[in-house]
């Protein structure tokens, strides 16, 4: 039986050269594929928020946890299930300009979808969409049948749906850090 579910773990960090090697490799050396991984700022000043994405069982996602909490620039590390958390991706999409005009169903797809046109010029026009991963799939699926030059997506960015404190907690654990 595969125990398996999504995660979205949270890691707040000092802003250090080589943090994301160090990070992926106690992935790596389990064997954990990381789905997605984004890296920002936070709501709090010189802390950076990573927001990575693993499926995996629960056990093994707390082992990860305290692997990641040993590194000396982690100030603290969390884990969430889908339903913890409102999250989105971003996605562009390069598609050739005679499109827009040649083919009607075009905008409808992206009207239906939500996306947006963010430019256009003589060769090709450019779409945007954010929402949740199923949505990107679909639009991407839809568009491939006209021909897609080049596409490409964030990784997942997410807040917690509870308060979670979590500038008061990081404040309190990077002044004892």
């Amino acid at each position: 039986m595969n125990d398996n579910i999504q995660y979205t773990v949270f890691i707040y960090t000092e802003n250090n050269i080589g943090l994301l090697n160090r990070i992926s490799a106690i992935f790596q050396r389990r064997h954990i594929n990381i789905e997605s991984i984004n890296s920002s700022a936070s709501e709090i000043e010189n802390v950076s928020k990573w927001t990575i994405v693993v499926e995996l069982s629960e056990e093994r996602i707390k082992k990860i946890i305290g692997q990641l909490e040993k590194q000396v620039e982690v100030i603290k590390a969390f884990y969430h299930t889908e339903d913890d958390i409102i999250y989105q991706e971003s996605s562009i999409f390069k598609m050739r300009s005679a499109l827009l005009f040649e083919e009607r169903q075009i905008q409808n797809i992206i009207k239906e979808s939500n996306a947006r046109i963010v430019t256009v010029n003589r060769e090709f026009f450019v779409i945007e969409k954010s929402g949740r991963k199923e949505e990107i799939d679909m639009l991407s699926r839809e568009l491939s049948v006209f021909g897609i030059m080049q596409y490409t997506r964030s990784g997942r960015i997410a807040v917690t749906k509870d308060e979670m404190r979590i500038s008061t907690m990081l404040r309190e654990a990077f002044l004892h850090h």
